[in-house]
């Protein structure tokens, strides 16, 4: 296995990793509240999903705003 003979200095290893972020998520409106979701997932303020009432949300710090 062959070894390095000096070390990369942190540009060069920072350029390598400049690729590794991750992907936004996919936000989409809420035909119900019209707040802004994450794809295929429920609704945490009206508790939704596809037009049909799924979770029953009680009203906490975040939906006060």
């Amino acid at each position: 296995m062959a070894l390095p003979k000096r070390k990369h200095s942190q540009a060069r290893r920072n350029k390598r990793r400049s690729h590794w972020t991750l992907p936004r998520a996919n936000l989409t409106r809420c035909p119900q509240c019209a707040r802004a979701i994450r794809a295929h997932h429920v609704c945490p303020f009206c508790g939704s999903y596809r037009g049909r009432q799924v979770v029953t949300v009680t009203k906490g710090k975040k939906d006060e705003r």
